[in-house]
């Protein structure tokens, strides 16, 4: 079975940095649409995809985002070429006649049905796992994310999703990085510290 390259690894991993100063190059809308292509491919209970998308890009649209961002993240985040909004549908249910065939009609009562707090404990869990793939997606097609939880929710909701259907859950700008801004690497936790094998 093939396996990744360690320069892939370093791509992805070792070697990748979260973000804050940009380089002026573009992001075009072709790239977004293949970052999305390739993201959705992550699993997710049941197939259920909960993870919507706004690729915050022209200068109106930053406009409406800034009044959310706090104070030391606006910058990062207006100079970004893009600032994802990752979203929870929270009628995510409502797919799953799509995304699962043989049983979405009933697992679309049983998802609707949930208590409210069962239902974004769910969304969290699974768009929370697929902004995950979403960072990786990036790092693969050679761009850069920055992920932030430093914004006002509401206020992000209010402006992009006023119908309440959706809810952001984090922002991520993205973009080409200047890697001579990052800070120095941070310590990770150890196996021994972090993991144990029983």
């Amino acid at each position: 079975m093939p396996t990744a390259t360690d320069a892939d690894l370093k791509l992805l991993f070792t070697e990748a940095r979260t973000h804050f100063v940009w380089n002026e190059e573009p992001v075009s809308d072709e790239m977004l649409k293949a970052l999305y292509e390739l993201t959705k491919w992550g699993p997710t209970s049941a197939n259920t995809t909960p993870m919507r998308l706004v690729f915050v890009k022209t200068a109106a649209a930053k406009e409406r985002l800034k009044p959310a961002i706090s104070p030391f993240n606006v910058e990062k985040t207006m100079t970004a070429p893009v600032t994802a909004i990752i979203a929870e549908d929270t009628e995510f249910y409502e797919q799953l006649p799509k995304l699962f065939p043989s049983r979405g009609e009933a697992m679309k009562g049983h998802f609707a049905s949930q208590p409210a707090e069962r239902q974004e404990k769910f969304l969290l869990q699974n768009v929370g796992l697929q902004a995950g793939y979403f960072i990786l997606a990036a790092r693969a097609l050679g761009l850069d994310a920055g992920p932030m939880a430093g914004f006002e929710r509401e206020k992000v909701d209010a402006a992009f999703f006023p119908d309440g259907k959706w809810k952001t859950q984090l922002l991520i700008n993205l973009g080409y990085g200047d890697i001579t801004k990052v800070f120095p690497r941070l310590p990770r936790l150890s196996f021994a510290e972090a993991a144990r094998i029983e």
